[in-house]
């Protein structure tokens, strides 16, 4: 196999730099943004087709959305798993890592369909406004379950070239693929060159062609890169049983902590609803932005645990972790400064933005500013810490200080501030910045404690 150009085989004596996590991290971040970027211009192809059409993707899209979650929570798992193996250069560890993913990523994805079939029609015959958007809702997401199928396949492999430091070839597939979903869904709903014209539906078909042409082309990849894996003999433990054991054991807390704050997102979003209509305009109008802006950090925070992970499957000596470390933070807090100032320019421009709304509505996206320009320091922070101890196979520690802090302060901080006290939003937002300071001393204490560095992933 050979070694990424991101890392050498083995560390130098000075070791990887804040140059190499920008080598991962960009691919990865603008990757992300096509994801979130697809996701808006589909809801922009179906909105001609009117309201009714709009509502059954959105419903049909936030029931799958949840089985999608929860691919792209074990997928992120597997990365690290893939790059601790990477690290180690033994290639029955890294078959294994792929094959165990590879079979998390599928029984998430048809257990997700199994419950889609079993309790995802009732749900969204109750949740339709009416029976034709009831309708439309099915028939779109019984194509669409395909590409649940083929992102099962896709983010596994992605993960894959991830944690192997080849993060530029899933940036490619997304580059491939999002033209494709474009071309083909116009040509779909709209039924232009000779097609019929399938209307809501011919969207989820764009997005399934798309998926097809992205998953070929990582398969195409990888065997090319990486086919000699398929006649390595033997598992990393003693049978596919035991090593898959051991994949689910490592996998189950990150994906726990991915799950649980989607959820908490979601019931957040809920309660905000009881504001008043400008206020949560302008939270809704805000959310989009903090998700996509803080996507820099965030891949940041994620490309420095790939490396950290492969370091340690190199058994590198602490003081050149140090060195990566400290480099890394270092570039960490020049992304936390990248997007507060991409905050601000929202903010500061909500006016030519969004002319449509409420001078209150623009004036309550004005107020954020303080706290959107605040929230990536510590959030950015976290995430190095987070990606580390995960790296290092800390995942419970990790997975408790997320879900305590969202359930045990953020959720019930945020009902008590709109359904009690009723607080501006300017406070219930400050809530999520409260969060990453309330998480702060717990994450720093236990990375300066020092134990990661002398982590043994080897099993």
């Amino acid at each position: 196999m050979t070694a990424s150009p991101a890392l050498p085989a083995r560390p130098d004596a000075t070791g990887p730099t804040a140059h190499q996590v920008a080598a991962l991290a960009w691919p990865m971040t603008l990757k992300a943004i096509f994801l979130h970027g697809t996701v808006v211009i589909d809801a922009y192809l179906v909105s001609a087709l009117g309201e009714t059409s709009l509502a059954a993707m959105g419903l049909a899209a936030a029931i799958a959305g949840l089985v999608l979650g929860a691919i792209l929570a074990f997928s992120n798992a597997m990365q690290i798993r893939t790059a601790q193996a990477f690290g180690t250069g033994d290639p029955v560890f890294l078959k294994s890592a792929l094959a165990s993913g590879m079979v998390v990523n599928l029984a998430v994805g048809l257990a997700g369909l199994l419950l889609i079939t079993a309790i995802g029609w009732p749900v969204i015959g109750a949740m339709a406004p009416n029976a034709e958007v009831a309708l439309l809702a099915r028939d779109y997401l019984a194509v669409f379950s395909l590409v649940i199928l083929g992102e099962a396949i896709g983010q596994c492999l992605s993960s894959y070239f991830n944690g192997c430091g080849e993060t530029r070839v899933p940036l490619y597939s997304f580059c491939l693929s999002v033209p494709v979903n474009v071309i083909t869904s116009i040509a779909l709903i709209y039924g232009h060159a000779g097609l019929p014209a399938f209307g809501v539906v011919g969207a989820a078909m764009g997005s399934v062609i798309a998926v097809v042409v992205q998953v070929g082309f990582l398969v195409t990849r990888f065997l090319r890169g990486n086919g000699h894996l398929r006649r390595v003999a033997g598992w990393r433990q003693a049978t596919f049983a035991l090593t898959l054991k051991r994949h689910l054991g490592f996998s189950l807390p990150i994906a726990a902590t991915f799950l649980s704050a989607t959820l908490a997102t979601h019931v957040c979003t809920l309660i905000y609803a009881r504001l008043s209509l400008s206020e949560f305009a302008a939270m809704t109008l805000i959310a989009p932005w903090i998700m996509v802006a803080g996507t820099i950090g965030m891949q940041w925070a994620q490309a420095t645990g790939i490396i950290v992970a492969q370091l340690l499957g190199q058994e590198t000596p602490e003081d050149v972790l140090d060195r990566f470390l400290s480099s890394a933070w270092r570039g960490a807090f020049v992304a936390a400064a990248v997007v507060a100032a991409l905050m601000a320019a929202v903010c500061l421009s909500a006016d030519w933005l969004y002319t449509d709304l409420s001078d209150q509505t623009r004036q309550v996206l004005l107020a954020f500013l303080p706290i959107l320009l605040v929230l990536p320091f510590p959030k950015g922070s976290n995430a190095i810490c987070g990606n580390t101890l995960r790296a290092s196979g800390d995942t419970v520690y990790v997975m408790h200080l997320f879900i305590w802090a969202q359930w045990l302060f953020r959720v019930p901080a945020t009902a008590l501030a709109v359904l009690c006290f009723d607080l501006s939003a300017f406070w219930v937002l400050s809530l999520i910045l409260w969060e990453e300071v309330l998480k702060l001393p717990a994450f720093h204490r236990r990375l300066f404690r020092g134990d990661w560095k002398r982590s043994q992933i080897a099993s």
